[in-house]
């Protein structure tokens, strides 16, 4: 069968059928239905013979065909054991591809252990020149986690293409002092370009999903992430930061760090920094947030 056969409504509502189960919705399984956005997200991805691609829920394999055209290696790692049997059969053909049957995640803060070591062997064995690339129609349910903890790995991916929930894309591209601008907004705009390429309506997945998605591409930025002295902290800095948006800087961070450092101490941080007691961390801009992540950093450490 036809790569292009695999995508449309009529075909999956068939295989659906004939196996007797139904797509998940706790799992986020919506299948995007539009040939031409697919190929749009792989072409989008500028995969080369030797580039390594990480896909995240490749459900019946339809995308994951595509990208075993384009790239090197595609290793898919798919939760779901019906849709892993789907993606297998779909794939058979491939010998660049690697199915998985597992969850992406060892919890909402790390990636799976196995998959970042098979990712990690792939990368050392592979042609100079080879990058490593999530592309992927992510589930709804783990796209904030995978994005944000593949940013946050030691892995050294260069690009990100996913379908993902257009408030998520939203957020991700957020400027301060806005509604949606927060902890995501600055982890990934302190290492990354952010940018959605398409807005995408209901009509384009099936099973059609609630709300409007978005085709977004992610660059990582070695120059920007290398500003952050410490990832980790700076990570739970944000998030914690963040937290309580509408309160005070200097209330929350007192808060934050109260075992390592006193209020004068937190007072003479913000002061060092040009920021009064009137600031709030939601009208900081990204590379402000960095500096004053880095300085309490240094001021936490040297208390512990």
């Amino acid at each position: 069968m036809k790569d292009e056969a695999r995508q449309t409504r009529s075909h999956l509502m068939a295989l659906f059928k004939q196996f007797g189960f139904n797509p998940r919705s706790d799992l986020g399984q919506n299948f995007l239905i539009d040939i031409n956005l697919v190929e749009f997200a792989v072409r989008a991805a500028e995969l080369k013979p030797t580039d390594i691609v990480l896909e995240v829920g490749p459900g019946t394999g339809g995308m994951t065909t595509f990208l075993a055209q384009q790239a090197g290696r595609v290793i898919a790692v798919e939760i779901d054991r019906n849709m892993f049997a789907l993606a297998g059969h779909a794939t058979a053909e491939y010998e660049n591809v690697t199915l998985i049957n597992r969850d992406i995640l060892k919890n909402k803060n790390t990636l799976a252990p196995e998959i970042s070591d098979l990712l990690k062997a792939e990368i050392a064995t592979a042609p100079p020149g080879a990058e490593l690339k999530l592309v992927a129609n992510l589930p709804y349910s783990v796209a904030t986690p995978v994005i944000s903890n593949l940013v946050a790995s030691d892995l050294p991916w260069t690009r990100m293409v996913t379908t993902i929930q257009l408030e998520l894309a939203e957020k991700m591209i957020a400027e301060p002092g806005t509604s949606n601008y927060g902890a995501l907004s600055v982890w990934l705009q302190s290492q990354c370009s952010v940018r959605i390429l398409r807005r995408l309506g209901p009509k384009v997945f099936w099973p059609r999903p609630a709300v409007d998605s978005a085709i977004v591409s992610i660059w990582r930025h070695d120059g920007r992430g290398g500003r952050i002295s410490d990832r980790v902290f700076f990570l739970d800095f944000v998030r914690r930061l963040f937290h309580q948006r509408r309160k005070l800087l200097r209330s929350v961070l007192v808060g934050m760090y109260s075992k390592q450092l006193s209020k004068p101490e937190v007072d003479e941080l913000l002061a060092e920094m040009g920021h009064d007691q009137t600031t709030r961390a939601e009208s900081l801009d990204v590379s402000s947030l960095v500096k004053l992540g880095n300085r309490f950093a240094e001021a936490v450490k040297a208390e512990t």
